[in-house]
């Protein structure tokens, strides 16, 4: 019974049909060149009410890196939260694709960076010293954050509107960009364009794609370089129409928005059915579907036990859980884990 993570999902019936449809009788042009791709800068423009260019890759890591690549000179400095997935999971993979522009990590507040925190961090570093120091280039938020809450659409115009008065880039990390805009009921480009940011990693494989995510261009200054930077970073897919399929099948009818709002209503049924257990203390706003939780070990052990799948680490004696839930989540599950948590305490 899985709740370790969104990554070790099947993939939608509906994103399987879409690939098994591309790979039908007629031929296709490859890299990009198909009718599938070609169409979706018009798909991805509707979505998001303004023009914008879409490069769509196989991986988060290659959209955040991407994108970071063409905000940023290898002498340019990307502000990030200290445990962002570009900060502490990527591998070096934005220094690398940057060719060396450095990540300034930030901690955040409930997953979040707020103005306040931004503005103490540009503080910190102090002005620019001509050639010696590296010089502020972007800033990078995650929308869901890597706490499992969202950014609201006035926090990002307040984000967006600081970067600008200083000259800076803004790229959002949405590898649960679905579950931010399902928690949220708000449009699409009221947490991106509308509020100023310049690109972002659009993610579809958290959210019952195969392998389908996509760097999202609305500042067009951005788009120029990135097909070669995508071509030489080997992320230039030849039969690129399997992945332009999955995307657009994501996105026709509200299929994005009704995966993430079952994965997100699964989580706000896991924790409040743990909020009244003792010994349990969730630790920040579940507005996506991701919990954050400390448990008492005794009662992560026997979960474990009975079959239950997560990640915990920290204290020995109350560690911090994460739980996440997918698209695909069985109620029974998420009823199972309560119940099996309600029986242990009862016990003690």
């Amino acid at each position: 019974m899985n709740f370790a993570s969104d990554n070790v999902t099947g993939v939608a019936p509906e994103i399987l049909q879409a690939i098994a449809a591309a790979n039908g009788p007629v031929a296709a042009a490859p890299y990009g060149d198909d009718d599938i791709s070609q169409g979706l800068d018009a798909l991805f423009s509707e979505l998001f009410e303004a023009d914008c260019q879409v490069f769509p890759v196989a991986t988060g890591t290659a959209a955040n890196a991407l994108s970071m690549s063409v905000m940023s000179p290898p002498f340019g400095a990307i502000y990030v939260l200290s445990h962002s997935h570009a900060n502490a999971d990527e591998c070096g993979a934005p220094e690398f694709y940057t060719a060396g522009a450095k990540l300034i990590p930030i901690k955040g507040e409930n997953g979040k960076l707020t103005r306040s925190l931004f503005d103490q961090a540009l503080a910190e570093q102090g002005p620019a010293h001509g050639v010696h120091t590296v010089q502020p280039a972007g800033v990078s938020v995650t929308q869901a954050t890597e706490m499992g809450t969202v950014y609201a659409p006035e926090e990002m115009r307040e984000l967006c509107s600081f970067a600008r008065a200083n000259d800076l880039y803004v790229h959002v990390d949405g590898a649960r960009f679905g579950n931010a805009v399902a928690s949220l009921g708000c449009r699409p480009a009221e947490l991106t364009v509308a509020a100023g940011v310049d690109i972002m990693s659009f993610g579809a494989t958290k959210n019952g794609a195969m392998a389908a995510e996509a760097v999202v261009v609305f500042n067009p200054e951005l788009a120029d370089t990135l097909g070669f930077r995508r071509k030489r970073s080997a992320h230039l897919f030849s039969k690129m129409r399997f992945l332009s399929a999955q995307l657009e099948a994501y996105l026709t009818d509200g299929l994005w928005l009704k995966l993430a709002g079952q994965a997100n209503a699964m989580a706000e049924r896991l924790a409040d059915g743990l909020t009244d257990i003792d010994g349990v203390d969730i630790l920040c706003p579940v507005e996506a579907n991701m919990i954050f939780a400390r448990f008492p070990v005794t009662l992560v052990e026997h979960l474990h036990d009975g079959g239950f799948w997560f990640h915990h680490w920290g204290d020995a004696d109350l560690p911090t859980v994460r739980l996440v839930t997918a698209f695909n989540t069985d109620p029974d599950d998420v009823d199972r884990f309560i119940d099996a948590a309600h029986a242990h305490t009862a016990e003690l």
